[in-house]
């Protein structure tokens, strides 16, 4: 599997079979040691087109939990990056399509990140408003799918539940 896993798909074909391979691509990166690499496949997953009632989301849902273990348990020699300021470029960043829903999702793994890496600095030079708690969980639901905010807050480390 490589990148072309995911290049096939063009932008009007963002739907389940791309969620689906975003997911597995995501997982193929990890096991090849690329825990930066495969938050950006889940990042995609996050983008596709779904509503929250397809089927693939009983079996596969959101992955916010496996992002949380992949920040748990990424190699120490293995590239990651800084997640934090990753998801606070791209939360700040996004435009079309379903820009509000992207934007809160990525606010969503950025408050996970940080849980869960508190050590990690956010990016002073990045002129942008951190949203609260309180803020993300009231735009997940608004825009998110049904029970989205549920699956959010539960892929907290125990230690910091909201």
């Amino acid at each position: 599997m490589d990148w072309r896993s995911l290049n096939r798909f063009r932008k009007d074909e963002r739907g389940e079979e791309f969620y689906l391979t975003c997911l597995q691509y995501g997982q193929h990166l990890w096991q090849q040691g690329l825990p930066a690499r495969a938050i950006l496949c889940l990042d995609r997953a996050w983008g596709a087109d779904l509503h929250g009632h397809e089927p693939i989301l009983a079996d596969w849902p959101l992955p916010y939990a496996p992002l949380v273990h992949l920040l748990q348990h990424a190699p120490a020699n293995a590239f990651l990056g800084n997640p934090r300021v990753h998801f606070q470029h791209y939360a700040d960043r996004l435009g079309a399509p379903r820009r509000q829903q992207r934007k809160w999702r990525s606010w969503a793994c950025w408050a996970l990140t940080r849980a869960t890496l508190p050590n990690l600095p956010g990016d002073p030079r990045h002129d942008v408003e951190e949203p609260t708690l309180d803020q993300i969980t009231s735009a997940l639901a608004l825009h998110g799918h049904p029970d989205e905010v549920t699956l959010w807050q539960s892929a907290f480390p125990e230690s910091t539940t909201p």
